[in-house]
């Protein structure tokens, strides 16, 4: 995918949280059809929004 990456434009849409960070790249994090967070894997898994929608606490 990296490579691939060098020259195109790559969307991956993945919940195996281990894949996404050896990817090392930027997240987004769609709810709902929007964006409801956007940056690190470490801050997007931070943000209160994300930890809420999608774990319920």
């Amino acid at each position: 995918l990296k490579d691939i990456a060098r020259d195109h434009s790559v969307i991956v849409v993945e919940h195996d949280m281990h894949f996404v960070r050896e990817l090392g790249v930027k997240v987004t994090c769609l709810h709902e059809g929007s964006v409801l967070s956007e940056g690190s894997l470490d801050f997007v898994s931070a943000d209160e929004r994300v930890v809420e929608v999608y774990l319920g606490r």
